[in-house]
């Protein structure tokens, strides 16, 4: 009798156990909807490689509401005056996309840049953050990398040599005595 009853108590302790573990178990791909507005990005970083000083750069990120309720971006705060953001403005209801479209002006800059761009807004998640990065060059690089030429003007042996040297587009002149 005993054996009976604990064999019964152990196949419905197993029998909860079982049925708990399965409950617990979700497919990885599935999405938990959020109480309220929850801003999901495609992307949270854009390399826009590398650019010459001047050059203007424009990428437009794009997100989903994955929450309950409609999202609102109220502002979109910039690192630095180079970055112009331009949003959605009227409320992304849920399962619906927005836009965020940010220029980048390389003007003045030069090295590695890491522009990133504050997303205000009654997400439940609080503000999201995204970035442009790349490295801008020296518009100028190649003239400065010119090599030297040297354009003697006057035999080696004479008393008093004139040479030109010509560095980019500097010339430079020199008056050399010979020894």
């Amino acid at each position: 009798m005993k054996k009976a009853l604990l064999l019964a108590l152990s196949l419905s302790v197993m029998g909860f156990a079982a049925q708990a573990q399965t409950a617990a178990v979700k497919p990885a791909n599935a999405q938990t909807k959020v109480a309220g507005p929850q801003i999901q990005f495609e992307e949270m970083k854009y390399d826009f490689g590398s650019i010459k000083t001047g050059d203007v750069v424009e990428h437009t990120f794009k997100f989903k509401n994955v929450g309950t309720q409609p999202l609102v971006i109220s502002n979109i705060g910039v690192s630095c005056g180079c970055t112009t953001p331009d949003w959605t403005r009227e409320p992304v209801m849920p399962g619906k996309t927005g836009m965020i479209t940010a220029k980048f002006n390389s003007a003045g800059k030069i090295g590695m840049q890491n522009k990133v761009l504050t997303v205000e807004s009654n997400s439940a998640g609080g503000n999201a953050m995204v970035a442009l990065v790349g490295d801008v060059k020296e518009a100028n690089a190649a003239m400065t990398a010119a090599p030297a030429s040297t354009d003697v003007s006057a035999p080696a042996d004479t008393k008093d040599a004139k040479q030109k040297t010509k560095i980019g587009d500097n010339k430079i002149k020199a008056k050399k005595k010979a020894s």
